[in-house]
């Protein structure tokens, strides 16, 4: 069955470049109305223009399609608001969240300046909490949301030069594991997605014939089934070049030391055990793990729970 969001309002954050024009396309396509959102400033946040938004749109109506330009910086609380506002006033609701903006400012832990750490996390990471924020409240009362957030494999498995980016990437991880908890009684589902694309972010990491495969063409897909009607929640889809892949965090079952073993060469000595896979399971929530434990605990000693 054909996913389409007629009827539905979305907001695409970093909409007039790449990923998010990307989506914002394929929304549109569909039969969604698209808020075009891009600050327009360089790859390192500097700067500000509405044109490449305004172009997106452009392109939208040019389709057949229904968008509006905005140029809201998702770093910046209050002008995230206006513009939730102003896609309710113009056309009701905000059913639909993607938050995709970001930039880069990439360098050796060593040489990072401040500065560069926390304007990356203030774009990245709070943005996004930004934007989750602004239309929560709005999702609660007509129960319904769904809402896309942008990870990256830097945050989940590691890229040298990119403290900043990385650190603010898990974060989005976490903020998805609460949200989806939070979000469930109102039928509002949160899932991240974890693209790599040939991109402004990418186009110097990587050779053109890798280029060429890696269109942001190639993720909207995977967004687009993550903000449908049947969308999962609390999921990590990863995409680029056509695969797709689920990204799962998972804990081994571990080992239940005595007491009096309860020391750092005990952990040594058993570490082999306790790092064993073969039972390994994605957890649900933060107290299943702590569930876990115990019923380890009492087995061990022979407690009845």
């Amino acid at each position: 069955m054909a996913i389409r969001f007629d009827g539905r309002v979305a907001i695409v954050t970093g909409a007039g470049n790449g990923l998010g024009r990307a989506h914002a396309l394929g929304l549109a396509a569909r039969g969604a109305k698209v808020v075009v959102n891009d600050f327009g400033g360089a790859r390192d946040g500097t700067g500000g223009s509405m044109t490449a938004a305004e172009t997106v749109v452009e392109e939208i109506k040019k389709a057949g399609g229904t968008a509006m330009a905005d140029g809201a910086d998702v770093s910046n609380y209050e002008q995230v608001q206006a513009m939730v506002a102003k896609a309710t006033k113009e056309w009701g609701s905000v059913d639909l969240m993607v938050a995709n903006a970001g930039i880069l400012r990439d360098k050796s832990f060593g040489k990072m300046e401040l500065s560069d750490f926390q304007k990356v996390i203030d774009v990245h990471l709070a943005g996004t909490f930004y934007c989750c924020k602004a239309v929560w409240d709005g999702m609660k009362e007509r129960n319904y949301g769904r809402i896309v957030l942008t990870t990256s494999s830097s945050g989940m498995f590691g890229n040298f030069g990119q403290a900043n980016y990385g650190a603010a990437k898990a974060g989005i991880v976490g903020l998805m594991n609460v949200l989806a908890q939070e979000g469930r009684k109102s039928d509002i589902r949160v899932n991240t997605v974890s693209p790599t694309a040939a991109t402004r972010m990418t186009e110097e990491l990587l050779p053109p014939q890798a280029l060429a495969l890696m269109k942001p063409e190639a993720i909207t897909p995977a967004v687009l089934y993550m903000l449908g009607e049947n969308a999962p929640t609390r999921t990590i889809l990863g995409a680029g070049a056509g695969s797709f892949a689920q990204i799962k965090i998972i804990e081994t079952e571990g080992v239940n030391l005595p007491e009096d073993q309860w020391t750092p060469e005990a952990i040594e000595a058993h570490i082999g055990e306790i790092g064993d896979i073969s039972k390994a399971q994605a957890l649900e929530g933060a107290f299943q793990q702590t569930q876990k434990y115990v019923a380890q605990a009492a087995a061990r000693l022979g407690i009845k729970m």
